[in-house]
């Protein structure tokens, strides 16, 4: 026993003598942080480069580093929204060394330097309300639309994805716009260039012609103040797309590569080949029929006949740096996508060039950026989708006996199809050759000039064009039931888009700090040019002996519209003792759309605006929890043209291409022409906008964020009305100025540091945005409050609608019947409406204004958490309040959808019939208004950053990302997201996996 105490006692002692001899070899680090006050700061990292040694401060901002071997090190203090304070402290054996910091507030998000119209401005200048997103917030994943980018990333800007069609775009709505039926587009600005919104044939949308890789910034204009300076196409707000550049120092090589496959989230809800055959046998029972004969044997889906699993790869390669002192960036990418719909296509090559050369002692400054991209589509035959949903499933997909390239079709012993029988899916996408072929070129060049006699003044001249050809073809075979009528189908189609764009304008910058003042004037001059040129064709037969198809012979070979626009502009920002803003803008636009006679084809938009930096003022600057307090006040006036008629305000004829309408002379016949209505009167609508929004930030920063109220009034919309007869060539106007609307609205962003420590950073950010929009006026004379103009077509009979345009209602509200239900099993009932004007009969004066598709409230959640080299993030996105209507159920849903009237036919119906038991369509119920509210993960996504490898000379990244997560919504069809608010044969939007690599050497 004595011997084990013996041992034991012998082990401690060589362990005490152990630790001596290694403190003995060891010393510390003790020091103190203080912020720029002298105050202490708690929870500052400090850390010892390149080893694993650290201490946080305590909270008098004390810190001790201990067993740090002896030697020489860099000794860092990090703390969130202050700059990192760094020093050498060398560490003796057995002694203590000491190191102490004052930590500096940063300033960089306040100083961040924003682009606005024609110049830039610190954030913390900034007048109006204007939102940027970097690549560095981006969405992540496959996108093949800028758009796409910037996804629930801004309060008030809402971007839905036109389907999931490859290359569709997106439509972006800045506060929910601002016009009747002229364009709802911002205005797109790509390094000075602002983008026409007109089509380009042979792609489905002319923005994803841009490579999304190559853009470094989008900034959102969104008040009159900041976009005013825009003029005529700033009423529905700009957005400036600053691509990336060439950084100092040696070359930056980077390589990305996306691959991903695409699948459908989910399919129409209709009935199974078992529930068909169900369905009418219980119907030949009731009736004594025997439309059980028209019954197939088998159980196809057709929808799973028509989609499939997509992939899609996305490879962007670029090389940047300084060559001989002059800035540059070279890229190039290739995309080739897969649609879910099979046949569709997009493949898409990009190049891009950007220099910045600087001559004359920085004096002269050039910019040049060139890009090109070629697209080549094949456009899937998209009533395939339509057809997948009520072609009948018991039958095959093909048949070896079919004339029509062995595919089930619905036709007699004579082999004559039947003319109410939807084509087979299957046979509508494999006959059907539709190719797409497209370039586009745009870019510029441009020249700031600083005078060296007068260092504040400066010249700034900009040349741009963005030019664009595209044509296609279209080829479907004799034998193909989807062109029986025509004996096939051979048609082409050809235009080219020249838009060129000439600017200059002239800026003095000057401070005068004997008056605390600052003097930023700019005054400018522009010319734009849009012109396009569209070749005619005829269409053919592809049949041998089949000739011209009926009414394809185009009376003329080509059209050239064309239309310019010449503007004149200026601004004016005083700023006196830093913290007070004054800015003015004016612009003058003159546009070749509207008549010269009264200056009607002249507009001006004026803007003014106040900034008070109130973290500034002494009684907030010494603020300990406030680092950023500032007011804004905004008026402006701004300007709507794009989705005007280029012809619109003169008399033009058409010819008449039928044989009705020719006369003969001799043994030649001539076509007639006849006049158009039109309004000499055209002129621009105008948007009246005023704001006021708060910038704030509290703990230097950690969280940030603004909010924003504003008044939108539309003035002199366009509309197409009806008039007296006799009074012009039609009985009604396409487009005349007689309306008036209003959008109010509210915006919240806040950004947030959750977490900021040496391993983690926990980034939030969360907006919210309200709008109300309502009609005010429809009359030329502005007192008729009934006035209404339907819209909103849908499928089913002819010429239906079920929107309305009305004074005193959002536009597009739904316009329909107040349904009666069963009072005991809480079903609709058929054909049974509320009298509401109590006459006692139903008819067009009891429709009603229900809901509309305008969500009230739009918000958007991103999040990023890194841990050390893993990096996880997510954004969803959320509308509440939107309403859609349900046109697949409205159509589908009925017992004569099945069992059809229109000869010996079975159809598919959707699901909705066996909750309903309609036997017709009630196109006009409210049953079909369904609400549409949803929440979207839009995306999720996990990275893991591998720093520098193989000799420390290459860096890799590696990223998984999930598209299109979930949706959680009441909504009863196959998607809540689709702008118009009418629900007819969408194309899925898919779930998308996405596996990344990026190098960078």
């Amino acid at each position: 026993m004595r011997e084990n105490y013996f041992k034991k006692y012998a082990l401690l002692c060589l362990m005490l003598a152990l630790s001596c001899v290694a403190f003995a070899q060891t010393g510390s680090i003790t020091g103190k942080v203080l912020d720029n006050t002298g105050q202490p700061l708690p929870g500052v990292t400090v850390g010892l480069t390149s080893t694993t040694l650290g201490a946080p401060t305590d909270v008098d901002g004390n810190f001790r580093i201990n067993n740090v071997p002896a030697g020489s090190y860099t000794i860092t203090a990090r703390f969130f929204g202050f700059t990192t304070g760094q020093q050498t402290v060398t560490v003796t054996a057995g002694a203590n060394a000491v190191a102490s910091f004052n930590l500096q507030p940063e300033t960089k998000s306040l100083n961040e330097v924003v682009v606005i119209g024609y110049g830039t401005q610190t954030r913390k200048e900034l007048t109006g309300a204007i939102s940027t997103v970097t690549s560095k917030d981006f969405q992540k994943g496959t996108t093949t639309s800028p758009a796409e980018l910037i996804q629930g990333k801004i309060a008030g800007v809402g971007v839905s994805t036109n389907s999931g069609q490859p290359g569709a775009g997106a439509t972006i709505r800045i506060r929910q716009g601002a016009s009747l039926n002229a364009s709802n587009d911002p205005l797109i600005v790509v390094d000075g260039v602002p983008l026409s919104n007109n089509a380009i044939s042979g792609v489905a949308n002319p923005l994803s012609l841009i490579n999304p890789d190559d853009i470094e910034t989008f900034t959102v204009l969104k008040d009159a103040a900041s976009t005013a300076i825009y003029g005529s196409r700033a009423s529905n707000g700009v957005i400036i797309i600053t691509t990336k550049k060439g950084t100092a120092g040696t070359p930056q090589v980077s390589f990305s590569s996306k691959n991903s496959i695409a699948t459908l989230r989910n399919k129409v809800d209709v009935l199974s080949a078992d529930e068909v055959r169900a369905y009418v046998k219980q119907y030949d029972t009731a009736t004594g029929t025997n439309k059980s004969a028209l019954l197939g044997s088998v159980n196809t889906d057709w929808q799973d006949q028509i989609y499939q699993n997509a992939l899609t790869t996305d490879n962007n390669l670029s090389i940047g740096g300084t060559l001989n002192k002059m800035p540059y960036r070279v890229s190039v990418g290739y995309l080739d996508q897969q649609g879910i719909l099979k046949t569709d296509r997009l493949q898409r090559s990009t190049a891009a060039i950007r220099l910045s050369p600087k001559f004359f002692n920085n004096d002269l400054k050039l910019d040049i950026n060139l890009n090109g991209s070629y697209g080549h589509s094949r456009f899937a035959n998209q009533g395939a989708v339509g057809a997948a949903v009520f072609f009948d499933p018991t039958k095959p997909v093909y048949l070896p006996s079919s004339p029509y390239n062995g595919y089930y079709e619905w036709y007699g012993a004579d082999k004559v199809l039947n003319p109410n029988a939807p084509r087979n899916p299957v046979g509508l996408l494999n006959d059907n050759t539709n190719i797409g072929d497209t370039y586009r070129t745009f870019g510029n060049i441009t020249a700031d000039y600083r005078f060296p006699f007068l260092k504040a003044l400066r010249a700034n001249v900009n040349l741009g064009y963005d030019l664009s050809k595209g044509g296609g073809s279209t080829y479907v075979p004799f034998t193909a039931a989807q062109s029986f009528g025509s004996f096939g189908l051979s048609s082409q189609y050809h235009q080219k888009n020249y838009n060129t764009v000439v600017e200059a304008y002239l800026n003095y910058n000057e401070t005068f700090k004997s008056i605390k003042s600052n003097f930023n004037a700019t005054a400018g001059y522009g010319y734009y040019d849009f012109r396009t040129s569209n070749r005619n064709f005829a269409s053919y037969g592809t049949n041998s002996a089949a000739p011209v198809i009926t009414n394809s012979v185009p009376n003329f070979a080509f059209d050239i519209p064309q239309y310019r626009l010449l503007s004149y502009y200026g601004r004016l920002i005083y700023t006196y003792d830093t913290k007070y803003i004054l800015a003015a803008t004016i612009r003058t636009d003159g546009s070749s759309k509207f008549t010269p006679d009264n200056n009607y084809n002249y507009g001006v938009f004026p803007s003014v605006a106040f900034t008070w930096r109130m973290i500034d003022e002494n009684f907030l600057k010494s603020s300990k929890v406030l680092s950023d307090l500032k007011l804004r006040l905004s008026y402006g006036v701004t300007g709507q043209q794009d989705g005007i008629p280029y012809y619109g305000y003169i008399p033009t004829y058409f010819q008449n291409s039928t044989n009705a309408s020719s006369y003969q002379f001799g043994n030649t016949f001539y076509n007639t022409y006849s006049p158009s209505a039109y309004d000499s009167s055209l002129k621009w609508e105008t948007t009246q906008t005023t704001n006021i929004g708060f910038d704030f930030g509290f703990f230097n920063q950690r969280i940030s964020g603004s909010i924003d109220a504003y008044y939108k009034n539309t003035k002199d919309l366009l509309s197409r009305v009806f008039i007296p007869a006799g009074s012009n060539f039609s009985n009604q106007l396409a487009a005349t100025n007689v309306g008036n609307m209003t959008n109010r609205g509210i915006e919240l962003n806040l950004n947030a540091i959750a977490v900021k420590t040496k391993d983690i950073t926990w980034n939030v950010n969360y907006n919210v945005a309200y709008n109300r929009n309502k009609v005010t006026n429809l009359s030329p004379t502005g007192n008729n409050s009934s006035s209404q103009v339907l819209t909103g077509s849908i499928s089913g009979g002819t010429g239906n609608t079920i929107q309305v345009n009305q004074v005193g209602y959002s536009p597009n509200t739904f316009y329909v019947y107040k349904q009666v239900y069963d009072s005991k099993t809480g079903k609709p009932l058929q054909g049974v409406y509320e009298d509401l004007n109590n006459d006692g009969a139903i008819n067009g004066n009891d429709l009603y204004q229900y809901n509309n598709p305008y969500p009230k409230f739009i918000m958007g959640f991103s999040t990023q958490f890194s841990y050390k080299k893993w990096t996880a993030s997510t954004v969803l996105r959320a509308h509440l309040g939107n309403y859609m209507y349900n046109n697949l159920q409205s159509n589908a849903g009925t017992q004569n959808t099945i069992i059809s009237t229109a000869g010996e036919l079975i159809n598919n119906a959707n699901a909705n019939l066996l909750e309903t038991g309609f036997t017709n369509s009630q196109y006009f119920s409210d049953y079909y208004v369904q609400n549409a509210s949803f929440l979207r993960m839009d995306n999720a996504g996990l990275a893991y950053d591998f720093g520098k490898i193989y000799r420390n000379k290459i860096r890799l990244n590696l990223s998984a990302n999930v598209q299109n997560v979930f949706l959680v919504t009441k909504y009863k069809g196959l998607d809540p997201e689709i702008v118009s608010g009418i629900d007819n044969n969408f194309y899925p939007r898919p779930r998308t996996y996405t596996l990344s690599l990026n190098l960078g050497f």
